[in-house]
């Protein structure tokens, strides 16, 4: 079953976003190196339940932090998306290393994102 595997928030300035989730809650936050700005954070060890998450630049006033699925297929989820209302917000793109990612929007108006893992992914 898909669960909730990533947490992205939304920040007007990330490394004073970076600063208070780290004093705040002591998470453990580094900057990914990969082709865009971006913190990955690390809310726990691995042993103990919870997600771990991004902090991202953000691009437009009203954008909401973002929940993202795991999934085993972007493509099929996206077909099950479109056929229950939902709609596909940004496209399926390849994050490098990683896999490929899609935003999409609930019946309910909400943002979240489908992840499928593939390393291979360019």
């Amino acid at each position: 079953m898909p669960r909730v595997v990533h947490f992205e928030i939304p920040a007007e300035d990330p490394e004073r976003a970076v600063e208070f989730y780290t004093k705040v809650f002591g998470w453990k936050i580094t900057r990914w190196e990969g082709p865009m700005d971006y913190w990955l954070v690390m809310t726990g060890e691995a042993d103990e339940p919870g997600i771990d998450g991004g902090i991202m630049k953000r691009e437009d006033p009203n954008q909401p932090a973002a929940n993202t699925i795991g999934v085993p297929s972007v493509d099929e989820y996206v077909a099950k998306i479109e056929a229950n209302g939902g709609r596909v917000v940004m496209p399926k793109m390849a994050v490098p290393g990683i896999g490929y990612l899609a935003y999409c929007i609930d019946t309910e108006g909400i943002t979240f994102g489908i992840m499928e893992e593939d390393t291979s992914a360019k």
